[in-house]
């Protein structure tokens, strides 16, 4: 007779995250909780016991992009060796009830705010052994394979749109995360939640009320975080530069960010999204005074016409927005400056739209996303009347993209012979002939590439190394560099 136990494996967890930054912090979160309870994460989902699927429920596409998902891992499921399906993010927020009764291959729910009930809907306990280090892994996101028939069978129709309890979960510097980051760069989420009435947008109503971490609870992730590694940290939430309101901090953001400077092993700093009237001078002058906060901000405008920002509930417009950017400018001369627009709110007269691309011209920003107005029920935009129809939705929004084309390919141009820090990120996806990297006007993941075809002396790189770099090439939106 044997005196061996018989070695119990540990449940396969396997991750697809969709959507944002913030959604990808949520999924570290949860990946984190199942690892410290003894689950092993894996990129393979027909290796998976359980697939998670985070969600994103924004605007119409990311929902679409979210059903098909989940259809593909169902697929998973029914094919391979899953016995658990699991849906998390913002997708339940909204459509809680109907998720499961019209995808019955669902086994449970997460909400946005209930990641710790992680556990139980993966059938884990949470008194489990850990297992040691986890990879730092998510399975790849595949929706394109996942348009079929079935997709069908979960219409708008079905949905009854309703809207569960406000969450109000705040992860913390104790809180387990297992990184899908490179091992250089991470993601801080700061705050979670928003106040701001903007009619077009219901994420107050799939992420709740705004709040902030507290201060020494950020500091000490960050810490962790250098120590562990990370070079570079990237401070999130819907709304940074409310950072601290509610707890009755004043210059929350700009404190933070003096301190997160001194951690000796960090080099780049930077922080998503800020609000129109909230960048202050005290915030422009910090960014100014420490060489690791990078001169990048990303300010979602939404638009230039006065009238149509009133009834997006935002304050502003040409003018004042332009008055704004010279003093960004002007105190920070080396700004890399992104926003971001909506073309095709109700309302939107073809007057609006030429003012909005005059505006664009005039401010010539460095990076710009435009997006069509996407019509959500349980945003206030719902309700408004004058829609614009689908088809000049579409052609403003390309009519504003080849505008800033052009600024861009300007711009690019007048930084050949230019030299900056550079983040090598390893071998490029498009060729291994070519390495890919980032300097500091490059958000990760979000603004355009760099690609470096000369190494000079260097024999040997590694990627999440920095090396000084000189522009040899620009093109529409990306660069090509060599090291010096």
């Amino acid at each position: 007779m044997s005196d061996h136990t018989p070695t119990v494996e540990p449940v396969k967890v396997g991750f697809v995250s969709l959507g944002c930054p913030k959604n990808l912090v949520d999924s570290e979160v949860m990946m984190g909780l199942l690892a410290r309870a003894g689950a092993e994460i894996t990129p393979r989902a027909e290796e998976a016991d359980v697939i998670v699927v985070n969600t994103c429920s924004f605007i119409d596409t990311a929902q679409q992009e979210s059903v098909n998902t989940i259809l593909e891992m169902a697929g998973h499921k029914a094919a391979g060796r899953a016995k658990k399906l699991v849906v998390a993010g913002c997708l339940v927020e909204r459509f809680r009830n109907e998720i499961r009764k019209n995808i019955p291959e669902v086994d449970a729910v997460v909400g946005t705010g209930e990641l710790e009930s992680i556990l139980s809907a993966a059938g884990i306990a949470p008194t489990a052994p850990p297992n040691g280090n986890s990879p730092l892994v998510v399975l790849p996101c595949r929706p394109e394979a996942a348009v079929r028939a079935e997709q069908g069978r979960f219409t708008r129709e079905q949905w009854d749109g309703a809207i569960a309890d406000l969450p109000n979960y705040l992860y913390d510097e104790n809180t387990p995360r297992v990184l899908a980051t490179p091992r250089w760069s991470a993601y801080i989420k700061i705050a979670e939640g928003c106040d701001h009435p903007c009619s077009f947008c219901i994420i107050p109503q799939l992420r709740g009320e705004f709040r902030s971490r507290g201060f020494e609870s950020v500091v000490a992730e960050a810490e962790r975080l250098a120590q562990s590694g990370v070079r570079e940290i990237t401070l999130i939430g819907q709304d940074t530069t409310c950072y601290g309101e509610d707890l009755g901090l004043k210059d929350a953001l700009p404190r933070l960010l003096e301190r997160l400077a001194l951690i000796e092993d960090l080099r780049w700093v930077r922080f998503l999204y800020a609000y129109p009237n909230k960048i202050t001078g005290r915030l422009l002058q910090t960014i100014a005074r420490h060489e690791k906060i990078c001169s990048y901000i990303d300010v979602p405008l939404q638009h230039a016409s006065a009238e149509v920002l009133k009834r997006m509930k935002r304050g502003g417009g040409y003018h004042v927005f332009l008055r704004s950017i010279e003093k960004m400018r002007r105190t920070l001369p080396g700004l890399a400056l992104r926003t971001s627009f909506i073309t095709g709110f109700p309302g939107e007269t073809e007057r609006d739209f030429e003012e909005l691309c005059e505006f664009v011209c005039a401010a010539e920003f460095d990076w710009l996303g435009v997006f069509g107005y996407s019509d959500e029920e349980g945003a206030a935009s719902y309700a408004l009347g004058g829609k614009v129809p689908a088809r000049e939705i579409e052609r403003r929004r390309r009519k504003l993209m080849q505008i800033q084309k052009r600024i861009s390919r300007r711009k690019k141009k007048a930084l050949v012979g230019r030299r900056f820090e550079l983040l090598l990120e390893g071998a490029s996806a498009e060729t291994e002939l070519l390495w890919e990297g980032r300097t500091e006007m490059h958000a990760p993941e979000i603004d355009g590439k760099v690609f470096v075809n000369d190494f000079g002396d260097h024999t040997e790189v590694r990627p999440g190394e920095f090396h000084p770099c000189e522009v040899t090439e620009a093109h529409d939106y990306d660069l090509v560099v060599k090291l010096v």
